[in-house]
């Protein structure tokens, strides 16, 4: 087909993107790829245009523009997605999700430091409130009066064996997750409603070392930028070993003010 002519498709910023692939599985046409670490849009023809993906980007790399390109072509989509799936089932060990996001790729490693048999004692849960998923929190919650909070990507409290004593004590938590979790634009509300309506005291963001995780810290920063109060996000990312990576400063590029 080569009736070019205006019409909307998809930009991509390469400045924002940082690769996470949230956007990937989001575009049904199957246009965007992440290639060299950043999204790409794979063919002009594979774009319908609507923007159905501009909502899913954490970083607000997308957006529509009008512009010279081929029509939007659904035989040509239809044949791409299917030639996508077999190749994924052939070559993918991580299966049809997220397949180009660096952080869902698949590892493992042997435990170099055998668990002491003493090492069996129940430790007490430092959890002291409920519920705990940013969606189910009401932003007046009483536990939040005076609160130091701690904004925790999914994944952290699994992968951290110290958590409950190390961060979790005299603490309140929220738990979310920046690539699976829908509507974001609702927990920049919420957190901006706790700071200023519960007097939050401090907000702690702990993230997973993957490119996608760092959408949280982002929504913590815009919902302080939002709040009145001077609440600033402090930043703890965690590596997939279980070790503290970063401690209390911010992520390159993370800051809303860059």
């Amino acid at each position: 087909m080569n009736d070019r002519g205006d019409r909307n498709i998809i930009v991509i910023d390469e400045e924002k993107c940082d690769g996470c692939g949230v956007c990937v599985p989001s575009c049904a046409e199957g246009a965007i790829a992440v290639v060299g670490g950043k999204a790409r849009l794979v063919r002009d023809s594979y774009c319908d245009g609507l923007g159905a993906c501009i909502a899913d980007c954490p970083q607000g790399a997308l957006t529509v523009e009008r512009r010279d390109a081929e029509p939007f072509d659904a035989a040509a989509v239809a044949l791409h997605l299917a030639e996508e799936a077999t190749r994924k089932d052939r070559d993918d060990p991580a299966g049809p999700f997220f397949p180009s996001c660096p952080g869902s790729k698949p590892r493992a490693w042997v435990d170099e430091f055998p668990r002491p048999a003493a090492e069996k004692a129940v430790l007490p849960s430092e959890l002291r409130q409920w519920p705990v998923q940013l969606h189910l929190v009401p932003p007046d919650a009483p536990w939040l009066d005076g609160a130091d909070l701690l904004l925790v990507a999914d994944c952290v409290p699994v992968t951290l064996s110290s958590f409950h004593r190390d961060y979790l004590r005299g603490k309140r938590i929220v738990i979310a997750c920046p690539k699976l979790d829908g509507r974001q634009e609702r927990y920049i509300e919420k957190l901006a409603a706790m700071m200023d309506g519960s007097g939050v005291r401090s907000l702690t963001v702990m993230i997973m070392e993957v490119p996608c995780c760092s959408g949280l810290f982002r929504i913590a920063e815009a919902a302080a930028e939002k709040a009145t109060t001077a609440v600033r996000p402090a930043l703890e990312v965690v590596g997939i070993d279980g070790a503290v990576a970063v401690h209390g400063r911010e992520i390159p590029g993370a800051s809303a003010g860059q």
